[in-house]
């Protein structure tokens, strides 16, 4: 990472920015013309090699999205629900061979047969209207399950704009400091992946000397399995806006920016509908509310690649410049985008603060674990009876999630990866053995993260997955740190062979391969990827006994 590409892209602001340049300028054809990508490094005083680094690794900016029409979703859940070749099948009734692509998960997990046209998403039985939605007579549309157990935070009913926003006004009544201190009574922790305190990074960024600040959303939940951030996003979109209000007014920033995934259009449009909302009541703008508090919004949609929700690859996404890790210290709460105080966090982190502020940090704390206090929102897949978006106390026995409120599996099921393509593999055996917190998870040698959950049923192959999860490891590595950009391609070079037959793994190699991995990686990508591989060795060695020697 550049400090100098971080200023000078901070020039002109957030208003007129590289990375939104270049994507719309790749509106028309797929991919931004080489004249345009000439006029912005001009105008931008970057180097040729920056823009067309940055152009050249976005799956909507790089030269092959270009004649691309329809795009199906390459996702997990969809990978093991068996839906993808029958999509493609359907698609190639209609299109061209090469006008048809692929798109990171899509988010709709919960019925599959998931495929992106024209800016809208589409899955189920939507692809048996192919013709209807090439001539704009069907909409896209979807159902699924939504329901808490005991405490409803994040799932509550919204009441209106004027009665929500009611907190944030009393809000602007107490100083920063005092609700920085109901957020530490809390206890809440990141909802992404890493369950770092949300308080110190407040603090933090707060302490920081800087005279602008940012609040920065990771809106870019690539977990594949995952759509509760879509949920938050698209059916209680205030809650996760008045969250970064509150993050606002307590560190003194007065930028708010939401970095939400091109995968993801239907949460572009209601984010930004509710953003307007905000500003023609008086919400979000100038001296809010005669508090003196100034604080605006600024949405930035995607444009394909996993990495960017790593919060440093991110941020330099943000600039522009190419969405590698950067190593840290600084850290972004001292040195974030273009080179200001920074809070980045996710979705549901973000969008528990106005239940905290309302009802006291006390009283998010008595919900839950003593180290993993509030609520947690999971995703279920299609293989569950009753798939959706389910919100439980921490520390509810994760059968009850399973069981209860999923209604159970439809198919035999061996195994469940919770947590993205980084979480554990958990066996089916050993559901009853963990509750839904993080202590639990990681006593036990696996990762809530996201909490998604995607189905591996009894038919489907073990080893077969485990190549998915290199595969995707090594298509969306930045390609910064070696043991991430080789090791993922080696491991899944190995799998290829071994299914492939007449070639055994060498046991002791695969092991090596995974502690460079676990290790000498910069980011969670790299680091992470080990955690399923290891569960489905431990676990499942008889399966996988026949591919290694």
């Amino acid at each position: 990472m550049s400090k100098n590409l971080s200023y000078l892209s901070g020039r002109k602001g957030l208003d007129y920015n590289l990375f939104e340049q270049l994507g719309l300028r790749a509106r028309s054809t797929g991919t931004p013309d080489a004249e345009d990508v000439e006029q912005l490094r001009k105008e931008f005083l970057v180097g040729s090699a920056n823009v067309y680094g940055s152009v050249s690794f976005y799956d909507f900016l790089r030269e092959e999205n270009k004649g691309k029409e329809v795009y199906v979703c390459n996702g997990s859940a969809c990978m093991t629900a068996g839906t993808q070749e029958e999509v493609r099948k359907h698609l190639a009734e209609e299109f061209k061979e090469e006008a048809i692509g692929e798109m990171c998960c899509l988010g709709r997990c919960h019925e599959n047969h998931a495929f992106h046209y024209q800016g809208r998403n589409y899955s189920g039985t939507d692809i048996n209207s192919l013709a209807s939605i090439r001539k704009g007579y069907k909409n896209s549309s979807e159902s699924y399950h939504v329901a808490w157990e005991r405490t409803p935070v994040l799932t509550a009913p919204y009441p209106g704009i004027e009665e929500y926003y009611r907190g944030f006004t009393k809000c602007l009544g107490h100083s920063p400091q005092e609700l920085l201190e109901e957020l530490k009574v809390s206890g809440l922790r990141g909802r992404g992946g890493a369950g770092f305190p949300m308080s110190f990074k407040l603090a933090s960024c707060r302490d920081a000397q800087g005279d602008v600040k940012f609040i920065v959303c990771n809106a870019d939940e690539g977990d594949p399995g995952a759509f509760s951030d879509r949920y938050i996003m698209e059916q209680r979109p205030h809650s996760l806006l008045m969250g970064m209000l509150i993050a606002g007014y307590i560190t003194g920033a007065s930028h708010g920016v939401l970095y939400i995934r091109a995968e993801y259009p239907e949460s572009v449009a209601v984010i930004s509908e509710a953003i307007d909302h905000l500003v023609n009541s008086g919400l979000v703008g100038k001296n809010i509310k005669g508090s003196g508090f100034d604080f605006g919004f600024k949405v930035i949609k995607a444009q394909g690649a996993y990495i960017c929700g790593e919060e440093t690859a991110l941020l330099s996404s943000i600039e522009g410049q190419r969405p590698e890790v950067r190593v840290r210290p600084p850290f972004p709460t001292q040195q974030g985008l273009f080179n200001k105080p920074t809070v980045v966090n996710n979705v549901e982190t973000l969008a528990c603060l106005p239940y905290i502020m309302k009802n006291g940090g006390a009283a998010y704390a008595a919900i839950g674990q003593q180290k993993s206090t509030g609520t947690k929102l999971l995703s279920l897949d299609g293989y569950f009876n009753r798939p959706g978006i389910y919100e439980v106390d921490m520390g509810t026995p994760l059968s009850t999630v399973l069981h209860k409120l999923g209604g159970g599996f439809r198919v035999p099921v061996k195994a469940l990866h919770i947590g993205g393509p980084l979480g554990g593999l958990v066996p089916i055996t050993m559901v009853d053995s963990l509750t839904v917190d993080f202590e639990s998870f990681a006593a036990n040698g696996f990762l809530l993260g996201h909490a998604s959950v995607v189905c591996l049923p009894e038919t489907y192959p073990l080893v077969s997955y485990l190549r998915h999860l290199f595969q995707f490891t090594a298509h969306e590595s930045c390609g910064k740190c070696f043991p991430c950009r080789l090791g993922s391609t080696r491991g899944y070079e190995m799998l290829e062979k071994a299914i492939g037959g007449g070639y055994k793994i060498d046991r002791k190699l695969m092991d090596d391969l995974l502690e460079t991995l676990e290790a000498g990686s910069l980011c969670a990508l790299g680091g992470g990827l080990p955690l399923p591989v290891k569960n489905a060795l431990k676990y499942f060695d008889k399966e996988l006994e026949q591919y290694f020697k």
